[in-house]
């Protein structure tokens, strides 16, 4: 099993591909010590034959590759393809489309939140998959035979996945109901985040404006060092740490030494300089200019209120077969409580009329929750 190392295969390749109709895709790649995802193998395959590209292969043009990705007469199918997208748009700024994903395909079609691919190609494709190759290191050259099995196998299944899904989607007159997902998916933005943004990524609770301040500034400084030094932000700054400075507010290095998240003798590297002068930077940030640190305009809502839509949220998607984390999240059930009118997805397209008109219902007493036979029932009242 040979892997394409030359522009020449690969362009001949990919014109064979894009006669067809859709073509599966994976990639294998390292970024546990880059900032950068690292991409090692590309896996494609279509209704009658698969390829493995070597992207590491000196000399190798992947412009046949990118061109077929963005062959709007292919469908280019994925299973859980977030990561797999993101290369794509680091290296070419690259959306492969059309999209489908396999995992939120299953999603739609009844197989709950996460399902994996081993589990969809066991179901649909009746094939087991050894997994043992996995976590093994995709940049070592030459690959392994075991490497190679498991990494044809990714694509070569997935052809009998992606037809079984699409016909349940289609049988069932669920296809657009990925439209809104796929659109999230092949979204520029979702993989270009501005340095600014980068404090929305962290948790923790920040009270004060000046809390606030110092964490948007701290997070786009970690987020700018990893870019260019290509490592992991923890490798920079970790999240603990981060929130711990906003909190306290260091404006000398001693007073950044006593922190318990700072290792020792960290202070007085340059990044400790950096950070302190971050810390002076977000103190002269006018207050007003911060985002709001909880929504004002938000109505109270009733915790009750939320749970009994959660339990209905639960039984109306294991009675349509669908998975609850696509109809709607808690955010979700927390705002229809608080306001009928909620501009959230689960009160808009076929979500509200899956589940957001039985949600407003429940809420406004036109229909209750009952057990009966072992199952919670709705009863309109």
């Amino acid at each position: 099993m040979s892997l394409i190392s030359d522009t020449l295969t690969l362009q001949t390749a990919c014109t064979r591909l894009s006669s067809h109709s859709y073509v599966t895709v994976d990639t294998e790649f390292m970024r546990e010590t880059t900032f950068y995802p690292k991409l090692c193998l590309i896996q494609i395959a279509s209704e009658d034959e698969d390829y493995l590209i070597d992207p590491l292969a000196v000399g190798l043009d992947l412009g046949p590759f990118f061109a077929l990705m963005r062959d709007t007469r292919v469908v280019k199918v994925f299973h859980s393809g977030r990561q797999d997208l993101e290369i794509l748009w680091i290296l070419d700024r690259c959306i492969p489309n059309p999209c489908f994903d396999t995992q939120v395909a299953a999603m739609v079609a009844g197989y709950g939140d996460s399902v994996s691919y081993e589990q969809l190609a066991h179901d649909l494709a009746k094939a087991k998959i050894d997994k043992s190759s996995r976590f093994t290191d995709w940049s070592q050259r030459p690959l392994s035979e075991a490497q190679l099995v498991y990494a044809r196998s990714d694509v070569t299944h997935l052809r009998a996945v992606y037809k079984a899904l699409a016909a349940t989607l289609a049988d069932s007159g669920r296809a657009e109901w990925l439209v809104d997902e796929m659109a999230i998916l092949t979204s520029p933005s979702t993989y270009e985040l501005d340095p600014l943004d980068a404090w929305k990524r962290l948790r923790g609770r920040i009270r004060k404006p000046r809390e606030l301040a110092i964490l948007m500034e701290l997070a786009a400084w970690r987020e700018r060092e990893a870019r260019n030094r290509d490592v992991p932000r923890s490798r920079v700054l970790k999240d603990d740490a981060i929130m711990d400075i906003a909190t306290s507010a260091p404006r000398s290095v001693e007073a950044l030494s006593k922190l318990r998240s700072i290792p020792n003798g960290f202070e007085r590297s340059r990044s400790g300089a950096d950070i302190i002068a971050a810390v002076e930077r977000a103190l002269t940030i006018d207050p007003k200019s911060l985002p709001e640190l909880e929504r004002q305009d938000r109505k109270p809502y009733n915790p009750a209120a939320v749970e009994l839509l959660k339990v209905l949220l639960r039984m109306t998607c294991d009675t349509e077969g669908v998975a609850a984390k696509i109809v709607a999240t808690v955010d979700d059930l927390e705002a229809i409580a608080a306001d009928d009118e909620a501009d959230v997805p689960a009160l808009r397209g076929w979500r509200r009329g899956l589940f957001g008109e039985k949600a407003l219902a429940l809420k406004n007493g036109h229909l209750a929750l009952a057990f009966s036979s072992g199952k919670v029932v709705a009863v309109k009242r």
